[in-house]
């Protein structure tokens, strides 16, 4: 796909949940692309997940020439980075373990390589320390599954320069991705942050006995998740505010709220009680929908709403 990276072969490392969906996004996008991951028989899981993947990606629309076999494969990092032209990282989330991997990957890739990592939560700062020209270094955090969900976000590291974080970004949009370029390095990122408080929350009312699982679940998807796929917290909060806009709707509401942050849950550990009722409550959701047929409709319904979104100039973003 025509980017002004000049990209045309993509390297993947780690094959995990998060590496093999970005392995099949890079492909739909016609780019070539050559994996590795040392677990024993990621190969043929990964290509098990492209074709799984791909009735949907073609739905979507793929890119002129994209074809699911233009994918490598090797145990060896080296050997299979060699003319990588960018190189997405999803390794584990341990910073010993990136410190060495950037480093094995910094040493077998172009001196101007550029290296995005999908780190869910450890600042680059952290991992880029030992690298071969740590200013290519940056975060490339995707949402998951990141072959249907745009979102990526892109920040650097203390060692990371500005013009490598523009490049980067502007790479992920010219791909068909919906970067957005953090003003600085935070723990868990943006994203995750906010779904982190909301999780929180969640296994809180969960524990008071609030609601079951599945109407726990239900207030989301059926009330305020419906406008967080269409418009964010903000301006979601500046419609709600009517013709005075948020400006009003914080002075409105906003001793309600402070009410309602005082009594939020202050969950400090998750408690294998926690983990036992969650697993509890979703396994009575499973006993009448299998996770496959799940993860189907959920990435069918992401698609149409991601075709609505796109279908209606009106919105903001």
């Amino acid at each position: 796909m025509k980017n002004d990276l000049n990209v045309r072969t993509v390297g993947i490392v780690g094959c995990g949940l998060i590496g093999m969906s970005w392995a099949a996004y890079y492909l739909a996008k016609g780019f070539a692309v050559r994996a590795t991951d040392p677990v024993t028989g990621a190969e043929e899981k990964l290509r098990a997940y492209i074709d799984s993947a791909w009735p949907l990606l073609e739905e979507m629309g793929l890119e002129p020439g994209a074809d699911k076999n233009d994918l490598t494969f090797s145990t060896d990092l080296k050997e299979s980075l060699r003319g990588v032209d960018f190189v997405q990282e999803n390794g584990p989330e341990r910073v010993d373990l990136k410190l060495k991997l950037f480093k094995d990957i910094s040493d077998a890739v172009g001196p101007d390589v550029i290296i995005a990592s999908s780190s869910s939560g450890i600042p680059v700062s952290n991992f880029q320390t030992e690298a071969t020209n740590p200013e290519r270094i940056l975060l490339g955090h995707p949402f998951n599954p990141p072959h249907v969900v745009p979102l990526v976000e892109v920040v650097g590291g203390k060692l990371t320069s500005a013009e490598n974080v523009t490049r980067a970004v502007k790479f992920y949009a010219q791909i068909g991705k919906k970067p957005i370029r953090m003003k600085k390095e935070m723990k868990g990122h943006i994203a995750n942050r906010i779904q982190a408080a909301v999780f929180r929350e969640v296994l809180y009312l969960l524990d008071q006995d609030a609601a079951s699982l599945a109407d726990i679940d239900i207030a989301m998807a059926h009330g305020p998740g419906l406008r967080w796929a269409i418009l964010g917290q903000f301006m979601n909060a500046n419609l709600g505010g009517g013709d005075a806009g948020i400006k009003h709707l914080l002075e409105h509401l906003g001793p309600a709220m402070e009410g309602w942050w005082a009594d939020l849950g202050r969950i400090e550990h998750v408690t294998p009680q926690m983990a036992e009722k969650a697993e509890a409550g979703i396994n009575e959701i499973l006993k009448v929908h299998t996770a496959t047929d799940i993860v189907a409709a959920r990435d069918n319904v992401l698609l149409q709403t991601l075709k609505a979104k796109a279908g209606d100039k009106r919105l903001p973003y």
